[in-house]
């Protein structure tokens, strides 16, 4: 096969660039003698690149001095479990968003160590929207509150940061913010703690970054395991045990890609196009079609069916032939799903478009 264009929701497509720098330098690293993957993480190769991806992560999302960069190992799964662990701080509840899969998830794993309020869910229209911020019921008591701003199966996406100041004004606001990070610039410090795994638009698997605001730190619920205490990362430079060093490394490079590229505001115009081609063809045929609200529509992960769902299996046969691959959707909702992080270039959305233009007019 020749030239391929990878649509996988995760883990995802990385930049050609960064693939060729990481081969280059896979046996030796600038003149070590060593491979990333061999190094000591306490040695003084490993901790130089250490520092500069923070260093360029900071520079890139524009992270304050206050909040702690964590790179942890666990995915975001982890996460779902480490959150109330955390930030409880000896409240009984916490409030979450109901939007898809992975907020279920999430509260899934919360209701194991608190109350669980719903302050809000699109669950009544199979998870295709956002529910609008005057119609939740947020719990002003509660520890935290917990969202999900790109729902990666459903392909729903908040388009804005909930506004907590007309309920509490000191509740932390928290994100799994795995699909979309880095893909928009990003007012961190409207959030008391954000977690993504790296394997949408910072790396592979295998890393997950957190950034937490400092004073949240520092009080688990009883009983917590070590490992699962944000401060102990946050004291010892993510180095209380042996981080995932590779895929920070890749990581690193996909942050001085990101640079070159501009930075993250010249990231998401280029997504916005990306986004727009897709959505302009759903919105021009009915042989397509996206279930999500259009102002709800996920700018990294566009699910839509076909009209004659039999014609399934070969449009992805089709499509896998031009080099157009991983575009079946989710297990749990079914249909297509195309993943357009910042590492697919426009080329790709646009031979995407392309074909199912033609694959449309062939099955009229």
């Amino acid at each position: 096969m020749g030239h391929i264009f990878n649509f996988s929701a995760g883990p995802a497509v990385l930049p050609t660039e960064v693939l060729q720098q990481a081969r280059d330098e896979m046996l030796d690293w600038h003149g070590s003698g060593m491979s990333v993957m061999e190094m000591s993480h306490r040695g003084k190769e490993f901790m130089s690149i250490a520092a500069k991806v923070e260093a360029d992560l900071r520079e890139l999302v524009g992270i304050p001095a206050n909040y702690k960069v964590l790179f942890l190992s666990g995915g975001a799964s982890s996460q779902f479990a480490m959150v109330p662990m955390n930030l409880l701080r000896g409240k009984k509840s916490a409030n979450y968003v109901n939007t898809g899969e992975w907020s279920k998830k999430a509260i899934k794993e919360a209701k194991k160590y608190c109350t669980v309020n719903i302050a809000a869910s699109s669950e009544d229209a199979n998870f295709t929207y956002v529910p609008p911020q005057d119609a939740w019921h947020v719990d002003p008591g509660a520890a935290y509150l917990h969202y999900t701003p790109n729902e990666t199966i459903g392909g729903v996406e908040f388009n804005w940061i909930p506004d907590l100041s007309r309920v509490n004004g000191d509740m932390p606001l928290v994100a799994d913010i795995s699909s979309s990070f880095m893909s928009r610039p990003l007012d961190i410090t409207r959030f008391g703690l954000i977690y993504a795994g790296a394997q949408k638009n910072m790396g592979p698997a295998g890393l997950t970054v957190v950034i937490a605001r400092e004073d949240l730190l520092g009080a688990t619920v009883p009983g917590t395991p070590t490992m699962f205490d944000y401060k102990i990362h946050a004291d010892n430079d993510s180095m209380y045990n042996t981080p995932p060093t590779y895929p920070m490394y890749i990581a690193g490079l996909v942050f001085e890609w990101l640079k070159k590229k501009g930075g993250l505001s010249a990231m998401e115009s280029i997504n916005i196009a990306k986004a727009k081609l897709l959505y302009d063809l759903f919105d021009t045929t009915d042989f397509y079609r996206c279930p999500v609200a259009r102002a709800d529509r996920s700018r990294m992960n566009v699910p839509f069916t076909l009209k004659n769902t039999a014609l399934d299996d070969e449009f992805l046969k089709q499509a896998q032939a031009r080099g157009l691959i991983q575009l079946k959707g989710h297990r749990s909702v079914g249909g297509m799903r195309a993943s357009i992080y910042n590492a697919m270039p426009l080329e790709g959305v646009r031979v995407l478009v392309e074909f199912m233009k033609e694959f449309a007019s062939n099955h009229a």
